[in-house]
């Protein structure tokens, strides 16, 4: 599905317009308010379901009991710390995402939540449980980074290399590892992030050719 220029929200797109910082700053406060029901969750997990939450909740690899996971997943979270390290990057990645449209960015998390989940679900270890919105994460830096490709957009692709730059020493996570995380999340949600800028490209609109009105001119007389 793509999405053209009759689109409301694309003067919201272009850089330096009032309307793209309107969008930027309410993607900011949006953003920072998912937030707090995510320290939310957590707060209840640890404190009434004694972390219950994130084996009822999380994905199961291969597991029927676990594919639930595939949409709770990224609202559950290890520990306080886990969550910590996921809150700024969420906030920043997830601004900039959100600025580039409502409803590209509800159809896009859907994208990357489905396929980092269901991959995560069929290739995972099946003694473990994945919690946590990193997926989500890399997801919206793939998506930022192949909107700035697919859509010739200077500004996306500027956005995905500073955060690239922020966090790049979170970015080897993609790759196979011993540490307790899912790189399977990490790198699918990339993947997921590709494809969602894909579907739901903004095409820029048909340059309409000018019409002119015949005319008529008087010959000056001989």
């Amino acid at each position: 599905m793509s999405y053209g220029g009759s689109d409301p929200q694309s003067d919201s797109a272009r850089f330096g317009t009032d309307a793209f910082y309107a969008s930027l700053g309410r993607a900011f406060v949006t953003m920072c308010a998912v937030i707090p029901v995510l320290f939310l969750i957590e707060a209840i997990d640890k404190g009434i379901g004694g972390g219950e939450l994130d084996v009822a909740g999380g994905i199961i690899p291969r597991h029927v009991s676990g594919l639930d996971g595939v949409l709770f997943s990224p609202f559950l979270h290890a520990g306080w710390d886990h969550l910590y390290g996921n809150a700024v990057p969420l906030i920043l990645v997830g601004t900039f995402a959100l600025a580039g449209g409502v409803r590209r960015f509800i159809w896009s998390t859907f994208v990357i939540m489905l396929v980092s989940g269901l991959g995560v679900w069929i290739v995972g270890d099946p003694t473990t449980v994945v919690v946590g919105a990193s997926g989500v994460i890399f997801g919206y830096l793939g998506l930022l980074l192949t909107r700035g490709l697919v859509e010739r957009s200077w500004w996306n692709l500027g956005v995905a290399a500073f955060i690239g730059l922020l966090y790049w020493y979170q970015l080897y996570n993609i790759l196979p590892t011993d540490a307790a995380i899912s790189w399977q999340g990490h790198l699918l949600g990339l993947l997921g992030g590709v494809i969602a800028a894909i579907l739901f490209r903004r095409k820029k609109p048909k340059t309409q050719p000018a019409l002119y009105s015949p005319t008529t001119t008087t010959l000056p007389p001989i």
